[in-house]
């Protein structure tokens, strides 16, 4: 297991994911992101209720290291438009070096 998250970000649009990304890039929370335009996502909203939401969103993926998650957290929870954002990150197991190291070298 390395020090390395994947960050799932679902937003409203990929001008949103692109938003957040640069943001969070910017303040050298995470040293990359990769923006999946298309997504479609069905959920029950309100909670506990039995309405079924369906929503196209885009997904916004940054890789940041443990130590930052809660700062990188604290920042998009600020500036996402949703009520309720899924900010969720998905440890890493195995990363090649070259790429480690250079992830590393660009946070903060």
């Amino acid at each position: 297991m390395t020090d390395i998250l994947l960050v799932y970000i679902p937003c409203k649009s990929e001008e949103q994911a692109r938003t957040i990304g640069r943001h969070l890039l910017s303040k050298k929370l995470c040293a990359c992101i990769n923006i999946y335009p298309e997504m479609e996502s069905l959920y029950f909203w309100p909670p506990k209720s039995e309405t079924m939401e369906e929503a196209h969103e885009a997904v916004l993926i940054a890789k940041t290291s443990k130590a930052l998650y809660q700062e990188l957290e604290d920042e998009v929870t600020k500036i996402h438009t949703y009520k309720c954002p899924c900010i969720m990150a998905i440890p890493t197991e195995n990363i090649n070096k070259p790429y480690y190291d250079w992830l590393k070298g660009e946070l903060k």
